[in-house]
Formats: structure tokens, sequence, C-alpha cells
């Protein structure tokens, strides 16, 4: 017998629901989780693109040069782009199915995000949400897009419209594609001789967003009665019957884990990075700004500028630096200074509502990764401490800085620091004896070296993460 792994990655999969308040709901999972379970600490920024590469290379967002789903292409004043997985360093810093091809091991690789365009591996690989669509290349070997055709119709990467205001929609679009992605995660386990099955399913994330402040009274836009109001439950419920079909197609000799990349808390508000850096005189624009809209570069008066952000579920905020920007208005050894003095502005900023005694949180991204390749943001923004969101672009009303709806469609949902961590090796999941150890000082970065050492694979020598013991889970 070889020994297999198979991971299960629930993207946004919240702890407090999973291992608490839906418990009940949820036998299969807790049937991995009589091997070991804990909370598992994210990277810094807890954000889908990088996290999933930073489980599977062992490496923070730092040694990736990749910080979140966009990012700057050069130290111009170019907009944000999208990562994709043909720009990670896959040469200097693979994934476990990359050393698991080394070591002629077959892998099976499913929704992992950045997936497109599909990477080669020895085995098969699934192109993540990022995929344009069925039409663009999504599967490696090529000749498995007609095979994932044929098994499950046309295949389903993520919802047309993550932010769409029709509720019923989203969720049918979310239902569809999770009964297709785990019908092809089957049949590719029932056709192939695997030795690693990795797949992301990214339909919890997106239940988060759509539906949080359905269920939860204290989210600042709850609406009781609501026809969602179990819809989060109703699909935790759902996934934990598609992990029931996957582990009954594990042997003794497979190592099982259930993970997410992140968890999931209600967001109270959003905070209007840009109108608070123009307010405090650090972002100058050329004229009258078009209220409400996106800030666009060619609006910002670089000369006179020092420094401006940009929004998402956290914030980035980048110096204007004299030599390094095209515009620069801050000396290189001013930006220690500088950089200190709006850490603590934003520090002290008070949130008009929402979590009482929660505080805004910065991070300079040198003093937290191990090293900073790319372009790195000067400034990490937990607005909140996460449970606001940053927002880019600019409200209604000059010095307008906080606000309850989210800048680009409805979100209700904000990401949490702490994923679900379940492992259990398939002979104690057969016989129901396993130890059923709860764990402290879990790591998503953990998460390759534990794979490999399970594979016998050598990781580099590079990686931050660390192999977590076997014997926590029986082995």
């Amino acid at each position: 017998m070889r020994k297999r792994v198979m991971v299960i990655g629930l993207d946004c999969l919240e702890p407090a629901l999973a291992l608490d308040r839906f418990a009940d709901d949820m036998p299969n999972l807790w049937r991995i989780a009589g091997g070991a379970r804990g909370r598992l600490l994210s990277i810094r920024p807890p954000i889908t693109c990088p996290a999933w590469m930073c489980a599977f290379t062992g490496r923070d967002p730092g040694q990736l040069g990749v910080y979140g789903f966009r990012n700057r292409a050069g130290w111009d004043y170019g907009p944000l782009r999208l990562t994709f997985s043909d720009g990670l360093p896959t040469e200097n810093a693979p994934a476990v199915w990359d050393l698991a091809g080394q070591a002629q091991l077959h892998s099976i690789v499913i929704g992992v995000p950045p997936g497109y365009p599909p990477r080669r591996v020895r085995g098969e690989f699934i192109g993540c949400f990022l995929t344009p669509g069925p039409e663009s290349p999504f599967a490696y070997p090529p000749e498995l897009a007609e095979e994932t055709a044929a098994v499950v119709g046309e295949y389903r990467f993520d919802v047309s419209n993550a932010r769409d205001t029709n509720r019923q929609r989203t969720l049918d679009e979310i239902h569809e594609m999770t009964e297709k992605r785990w019908r092809l995660a089957r049949h590719l386990l029932d056709t192939r001789a695997w030795d690693l099955f990795v797949m992301v399913e990214i339909g919890t994330d997106r239940m988060h967003h759509a539906f949080w402040q359905f269920s939860d009274p204290q989210h600042v836009l709850y609406a009781p009665n609501s026809p969602f109001a179990e819809a989060i439950r109703d699909y935790y419920r759902l996934i934990d019957r598609q992990i029931g079909t996957l582990i009954e197609r594990a042997d003794d000799d497979t190592l099982i884990l259930c993970v997410s990349d992140h968890g999931a808390q209600r967001m109270d508000g959003g905070f209007f990075l840009n109108e608070w850096l123009m307010a405090k005189g650090y972002l100058a624009l050329k004229g009258q700004p078009v209220r409400p809209g996106p800030l666009r570069s060619e609006q910002i008066d670089w000369g006179a500028t020092i420094a401006w952000g940009d929004g998402g579920y956290y914030g980035r905020i980048f110096l204007n630096v004299a030599g390094r920007e095209p515009l620069g208005t801050v000396t290189p050894e001013r930006v220690p200074e500088v950089r200190s003095a709006l850490a603590e502005a934003l520090r002290a900023e008070a949130l008009p509502w929402g979590q009482p005694g929660v505080a805004n949180r910065v991070f300079i991204p040198s003093e937290i990764y191990r090293e900073t390749k790319g372009f790195p943001p000067d400034l990490i923004l937990y607005p909140g401490d996460l449970y606001w969101r940053a927002l880019g672009s600019l409200p209604s009303h000059a010095g307008e800085f906080f606000t309850k709806e989210n800048d680009t469609g409805p979100d209700g949902a904000n990401h949490a620091p702490y994923g679900v961590f379940a492992a259990i090796s398939g002979q104690d999941l057969h016989r129901g004896t396993g130890p059923a150890r709860a764990l402290s000082d879990l790591r998503l970065v953990d998460l390759a070296p534990t794979i490999a050492a399970h594979l016998n694979l050598r990781m580099p020598d590079d990686i931050v993460g660390r192999a977590i013991d076997p014997a926590l889970w029986g082995e």
C-alpha cells in the first residue's frame, strides 16, 4: 500500500460555524475532526489569493511577491493587475504537487487559486474561479476539458456575479457550481491512480459574502425574517454531504485533511481610505473629483501626493517615494518617519459604530514577511481589525469616511484571520477510533510541509511552514 493525501479545501469556512454553531449539521467533517482539529491561522492578509498558494508552497506572501488578488506590476502609477498562475515563481517556490510530480507521484488538483491558466502537473489540473469561462483553457492535460464536459456538462468555475442583488439567482448558481465540482472530483478519484488529491470549493466564500447579513442579528444590515435566513446553514449541510462522498474513497493509508484558508465574520462597514488620506493631507487631486466613484490615477496630483491607497477586504497604502515612483515626493531617508506617522494616525482613527473596542490594525510588510519580492505595499491596513472593509473609491460627500455599504456591490461579510483544520488517517476514519486531539498554534503555511512529510517529499529549505506532527491525529 502506498501513502496518499486527500486535501478538501473549503474557502472561507468559518470555525465558529463549522466547529461550533453548525457542528451537529456536519457529521462528516466531524469524522475527520475525530483525528485532530483546531483553528488554522491564515496569512497576513487573509485573502484567498495568495492564501492557498502560501498553503501549498509553505511560503508567505512576501516570498511569493503576491499581496492580494491584484498587485502592482511596477513602481509606476498604473492600475493593479490580477494575479494569474503564470505569474507565480513555481521554479523557486514549488507547490506540493510540483514536488509530487518530481517524485513520480500522481496529483489531482481542482480549483486551487490562482489556477488560471491551468498549471502543468503530473496528473490532472482543473482551473479555479479566475478562469474566464468554459470556452477558455481550463484543464491540464487539455483533453481533460472534453472529459469534464462529458461528466458534468458545462463546468461552472464561479457565480456569474458575486455581488448580484438577485440573491436567489446567486444561491442557485452556488449550488449548481458546487454539485458539478464535487461530481467531477468523484469521477477523477474513481478513474485515476492518484497519490495526492487537492480541491478547493469557492462556494463557501460566496455564501458568506452574499448571505451573512440574513443570519446574523448583530449585523448592521440584518434583515429579520428573510427567506435566506438559513441559506448558509443549509449550504454547510450540503458541503458536509459532499465531504462524505469523498472520504469514502480514502483507504487506510490516506491522510485526510479538511482545511480553510481563512474564516469569515460580519462586516460592520466600509472605510473610505483615499478620502481619509486626502483629508489628512497625504493625497492631492488635480481638481474636483467625480463623486461617488473610483479614484483614477489621472485624477491624482502626483507631484503633491505623499501616499495613496487601494481598497478591498483589507487596505494597501503606497508611499510616493522619490527615486522609486516616477514623481516621488518622499525621500528614501524619510520613508520610516512618514510610514510610522501614517500608521499611528490610522490606528488612532475611531470607528463610529460596530464591534466595541475594535480599532484599526496596521502592519509593515518588511516586518511580517521573511522577504518582500515584487512590488509590496508600504503599509497593510485591517480596518476595524477586519470587521470593516477598505474602500478605495471616493464617497458622495467630501470628508465622509464611513459607510454601511460596500462600494463595489452588496457584501455582508469580511475575512477573518483563522480558518478550519481537521485531519485524520484513513485507518482511524474507518475504525472510528481517532485520538480526537484539539490542536493549537496551527498555521496555514504548515499545510505544505505536512503533506510533504506524509508523502516523503523534501520541501525546500527556505519555507516558513513546518510539518504538523502526524502523531497528533493518530499516525
